[in-house]
């Protein structure tokens, strides 16, 4: 790969993959959005319209189909997990080549699915920090004051070319630091919230013994898998967030939508049975979401 344009996939354009896909095409790279039918021919169509408080609002023109159909330098995987087996019939193995492919998906077990299904790949494990929604086929609003990524591996030309666009973009050599590093806090932040079907400043007030709880589990089973962890760390990124964030997991609940409790808490569960942890908190919450005509209400 050169410093010359590349010709990057989004496979999902929603509000994470529109708004990179926008800052990619935005910066002078070629950029192919992989979506439905409908979805891509608005795109195709429209272009991207990303309203950012950081980036400034653009239209970028951008291609779209419904399937990839050539080779690309790169792709973002950008579906949510509960649509990411159904979604890589659009990236066929034999036409992806060796690209190199980074899912910003919850949880653990996509890697093990991409590397499986495109063995000539450079699977790349990938996190974002970000706000950014989806309110319209190829509308994107970006509503937080950031857009951060962090990589696992030797891909620093790549992250410098993502940098040029205005991602905020960091290299990490243990991908099961950097993967449980994010885990390790969104696993109880979406039990949690969703849990309780309360913002984050109720959870850490009214559920404050059950919160604690839950982080001592998650920093064991953190720690078991080999990656660090501390729970008074935990604890103070959560006392530090916005009482009232709430999480994808508990938006999803509230739109009647699909939700992440399986690569989410489900993750979290069969780490701590591989490895002999305890964690009855966490194993009671994932229940009682899997669950929830069988619960006892109290909220």
């Amino acid at each position: 790969m050169t410093t010359a344009q590349l010709t990057v996939a989004v496979l999902g354009p929603g509000g994470v993959g529109g708004l990179i896909a926008g800052l990619l095409a935005r910066d002078g790279h070629r950029v192919i959005c992989l979506a439905g039918e409908e979805t891509a021919a608005v795109i195709a169509r429209d272009g991207l319209h990303v309203r950012s408080g950081q980036f400034g609002e653009f239209t970028a023109r951008v291609e779209a189909a419904t399937e990839l159909r050539e080779p690309v330098d790169a792709v973002f995987v950008t579906v949510k997990e509960t649509a990411l087996a159904a979604s890589l019939d659009r990236l066929p193995a034999r036409t992806l080549g060796p690209a190199i492919v980074v899912p910003l998906l919850n949880g653990l077990d996509h890697m093990a699915l991409l590397r499986e299904r495109y063995p000539a790949a450079r699977v790349t494990a990938g996190t974002i920090r970000v706000e950014a929604t989806r309110t319209a086929p190829g509308r994107i609003e970006h509503s937080s004051p950031f857009a951060a990524i962090e990589l696992a591996g030797p891909v620093e030309e790549f992250a410098e070319q993502l940098r040029h666009t205005g991602l905020d973009v960091a290299l990490n050599e243990d991908e099961t630091a950097m993967l449980w590093g994010k885990l390790s806090f969104l696993a109880p932040f979406a039990l949690l919230t969703t849990r309780h079907a309360s913002e984050i400043g109720t959870v850490r007030t009214e559920h404050r013994p059950e919160l604690l709880a839950a982080l001592e589990e998650i920093t064991a089973v953190t720690r078991a898998v080999g990656a660090p962890a501390d729970a008074q760390d935990l604890l103070a990124s959560f006392d530090f967030i916005p009482a009232t964030t709430k999480s994808s997991m508990q938006r999803d609940v509230e739109a009647g939508r699909p939700t992440e409790l399986d690569a989410i808490g489900g993750a979290v569960l069969r780490a701590a049975h591989a490895h002999g942890v305890a964690v009855p908190t966490l194993t009671r919450l994932v229940s009682e979401l899997s669950n929830p005509a069988s619960d006892s209400a109290d909220h």
